[in-house]
């Protein structure tokens, strides 16, 4: 039986470069994915595995951190410390620099990167974990391209590491590290408060000693600290709460089937969820029982103007003759004009998308306006409060906070 309580440390990091213009106005972990902070989806799921206290590893504007993670503490009962760095420590460094909380007791603890979106399985983790009885394990995903990436080697079809093969040329798997682990204490006395990396370092003399297993993550996984990957990774989000609201419809089905046949009064079946044009690919005659996804979030939002998955907040406001989705995110506060088209996007708190506008592919930071007959394509992200005025096209462009754009923009480029 694995333990009841944990702890955990999150690798908060620096300034999260790679999702600029939207880490300038906020920390990383406090962009919101799904109309959450990045962060907050990891500790609402921690605290669910029983983690008491988690750590957050800081090294960039741990203020405005520090606000917000109080108010996390009281609305999940949660303990949540600060480990600040005075230089970065890489991936492993943060570790030692928190012995003190992690080595409270002798129970294992969490590792995750900051910006990972998945399940999050971690109770699932913990009985494997503690099962195999090893220093550490590490979660791994499938990819369809192992080229790109440092790919882990299990010793002949176990669970136990072999070895990292970075970057293969031929093919000697498809599994990449999730940025997921656990590790027991002792872990910690491998480990110097300098700046260490825990893939380059840390890992292979765990392996090397067969102390290090691997556990593969069920569903979606996608680090989102790239405009690019978080669209990529909202699509797939949206796509889990899909597949997570048609397995409990199915579930539903299943159930009232089984009580109408010991029941002499019968009971109405739910319409059918097959139809539904969120599940296109499901068939009436599909057989095999639908996988439970074990994803947190609100039911998709289904109204006639909606196409495909789409989560809208309840405060925004959308106007006449729109048509929005698929793989569409409206935040709190959001204004939509009439007659917008809004596909593949993100769009974030107190934005206005005015009539007529074309938005594809891009990310509208907060308070920004997109004008009418306006367009954005190509990964466009605004910035907090951009404006862009009335029949512009934007194609790609990186737009810092509180610009103004009044040309066309037809190519990517960084607009300052």
């Amino acid at each position: 039986m694995y333990p009841s309580k944990f702890k955990a440390l999150i690798l908060v990091g620096g300034f999260g470069t790679r999702l600029r213009p939207l880490t300038l106005t906020k920390p990383k972990p406090l962009v919101e994915f799904a109309n959450r902070p990045i962060v907050e989806h990891q500790i609402e799921a921690l605290v669910k595995a029983g983690v008491t206290d988690i750590v957050l590893a800081v090294n960039y504007r741990p203020e405005v951190m520090a606000k917000a993670m109080h108010d996390y503490e009281s609305r999940y009962n949660v303990k949540i410390h600060f480990s600040v760095e005075t230089e970065p420590l890489g991936t492993a460094g943060p570790i030692a620099l928190a012995r003190d909380v992690l080595l409270a007791d002798a129970t294992p603890f969490f590792v995750l990167n900051s910006d990972v979106i998945c399940e999050f399985p971690f109770s699932d983790l913990a009985a494997f974990h503690t099962a195999h009885g090893g220093e550490g394990t590490i979660m791994v995903t499938k990819v369809d391209d192992p080229t790109k990436y440092g790919v882990v080697v299990t010793k002949g079809g176990s669970s136990v590491i072999d070895r990292f093969v970075e970057k293969p040329q031929i093919f000697v798997g498809d599994r990449i590290n999730a940025g997921i682990y656990i590790f027991n204490p002792s872990v910690i006395d491998r480990i110097q408060p300098r700046p260490t990396s825990i893939e380059r370092e840390i890992f292979p003399a765990m392996a090397s000693e067969s102390q290090l297993h691997c556990m593969d993550l069920e569903g979606i996984w996608m680090d989102v600290g790239q405009p690019k990957d978080y669209l990529l990774g909202t699509s797939l989000y949206l796509q889990a709460l899909a597949d997570r609201d048609y397995a409990l419809a199915q579930a539903a089905v299943t159930s009232s089937a089984a009580s109408s046949a010991t029941s002499p009064t019968p009971v109405p079946s739910p319409s059918p969820v097959a139809s539904s044009p969120y599940r296109h690919s499901r068939t009436a005659s599909q057989a095999k029982p639908p996988r439970l996804v074990k994803i947190a979030g609100p039911p998709l939002c289904r109204l006639p103007f909606v196409k495909g998955n789409v989560l809208i907040d309840p405060s925004a406001s959308i106007g006449e003759g729109c048509k929005i989705g698929p793989d569409v995110i409206i935040g709190p506060g959001v204004v939509i004009g009439d007659g917008v088209r809004i596909v593949s996007s993100v769009i974030m708190e107190a934005a206005t998308i005015k009539d007529h506008a074309f938005v594809k592919r891009s990310i509208v930071g907060w308070h920004s306006t997109v004008g009418q007959w306006a367009r954005l394509d190509g990964t466009a992200v605004l910035g907090d409060d951009v404006h862009v005025v009335e029949e512009v096209y934007v194609n790609g462009a990186i737009i810092l906070p509180h610009k103004e754009v009044k040309a066309c923009v037809l190519s990517p480029q960084i607009i300052m």
